[in-house]
């Protein structure tokens, strides 16, 4: 397996925490964390394989780190790269636009060639509407701390294992 970049804030402490039990199920030596508030254009091309944590903001927003980053990658092809996606979300604070930022990313990456792997079922959520829902999956882990954190830990090690298999 390729190094694989995980690009995350590493100004959230519960995106650090999820960030942190993907490291240990991958290894230390097959993940490089990369603090997406500081990243370059460069840092972020450099990579073949990706994880990236997109959180959901307010009604459906990505986070301000994302919106200001992406346009610096916006022109490049992101052809022959694979990306896993995960985020949180709240599905009962905001049962409209659940975990919306993996899709918005999701979208963003598939435009520009890039390949989305790392696709979970919707099954035991409970929400009305979410541009990360394709058919029965999500573009990705939908995480929601506030209203099933008791079910984050072995979600998490489903989706990596899949990885392992992905990537």
């Amino acid at each position: 397996m390729k190094k694989i970049g995980l690009f995350y804030s590493f100004n959230s402490v519960k995106t650090r925490q999820q960030a942190e039990k993907i490291v240990k199920q991958l290894g230390e030596k097959n993940v490089e964390q990369v603090n997406v508030e500081e990243a370059s254009q460069e840092e972020f091309m450099a990579f073949s394989n990706y994880i990236l944590a997109v959180p959901t903001w307010f009604d459906g927003e990505l986070p301000n780190y994302w919106d200001e980053f992406l346009p610096s990658v916006e022109e490049d092809s992101l052809k022959g790269k694979t990306f896993a996606l995960y985020g949180g979300g709240d599905q009962k604070g905001y049962p409209e636009n659940f975990v919306d930022g993996i899709g918005i990313l999701a979208d963003f990456i598939e435009a520009r060639g890039g390949k989305v792997i790392g696709l979970t079922s919707t099954d035991g959520y409970e929400f009305e509407a979410s541009r990360a829902q394709r058919g029965d999956k999500f573009m990705g882990l939908a995480l929601d701390i506030e209203n099933q954190a008791a079910l984050s830990n072995e979600r998490i090690e489903k989706w990596v294992e899949s990885l392992k298999k992905e990537f």
